[in-house]
């Protein structure tokens, strides 16, 4: 059966089997989701475990799918995945208070120092910011890589709050104001990253493409890739939590 009659059956019917089939269909997304927050949890996590939450995510999208909206199944699909496995994550809360603590230590100096500035601040001027040496500082940076790369995920699943249903966005001028500025805040703090992180967080983000294969391209080790891409992760969460508070 071809797609779109599918989708239209099935929301005429809400047939079971049909929704079976769209399940076994579309079980693609969440392998690739959950693949890809498995390689940043490392030994934290099963992948089992996140695939099992991100099927949920899965069947919410499908229950929840309007074609007369006009934007593709797999895009919002995959922030139903990726929100069901946020909300599994959030519920287990795997993460250290320790790690919690340094990751909001780090969020606060580089949004203080940025702010002061009007650039992008230094490894040195972090460190300095921060009264550890450069070699605690990049340990700090090190501690939370894996947290930093969650808890981002984390608050872009909580703007949702503006609007519940991403099929059913809220249309009051307060919320579409404070989208708005968000996404300004954004697009103007990844412009503004030092190049190679900014390379890195449209390669990873937007090219889908995995740390291997930034490495490859920008001639740097896997590990190298990942120390950047939680630098400009904690840039990014620190201008919004600004922002925020």
């Amino acid at each position: 059966m071809e797609t779109n009659s599918m989708w239209d059956n099935y929301i005429k019917t809400r047939d079971t089997k049909l929704r079976e089939e769209l399940i076994i269909k579309y079980l693609y997304l969440v392998k690739f989701v959950a693949g890809r927050l498995y390689t940043n949890y490392g030994n934290n996590v099963e992948y089992d475990d996140l695939v099992s939450y991100g099927v949920f995510g899965l069947i919410d999208a499908i229950e929840k799918y309007d074609t007369a909206r006009g934007v593709k199944f797999d895009t919002y699909a995959q922030l139903r995945i990726k929100g069901a496995i946020i909300d599994y994550l959030r519920e287990i809360d795997w993460l250290p208070r320790s790690v919690r603590q340094k990751a909001k230590e780090l969020e606060k100096a580089y949004c203080d120092l940025e702010n002061e500035l009007g650039r992008s601040a230094t490894d040195e001027e972090v460190a300095n910011k921060l009264n550890v040496t450069l070699e605690d500082f990049q340990k700090k940076i090190q501690h939370v890589s894996t947290y930093s790369v969650v808890s981002l995920d984390d608050l872009l699943e909580q703007k949702r709050e503006f609007s519940n249903d991403t099929m059913d966005i809220e249309t009051s001028p307060g919320a579409a104001i404070e989208q708005d500025v968000l996404r300004s805040i954004l697009v103007e703090t990844i412009n503004a990253l030092p190049e190679k992180e900014n390379k890195i967080i449209t390669l990873y983000y937007y090219e889908e493409l995995t740390y291997k294969e930034i490495g490859k391209l920008l001639n740097i080790s896997e590990s190298r890739v990942s120390q950047l891409h939680t630098k400009a992760i904690i840039r990014l969460k620190g201008k919004i939590s600004c922002y925020l508070n």
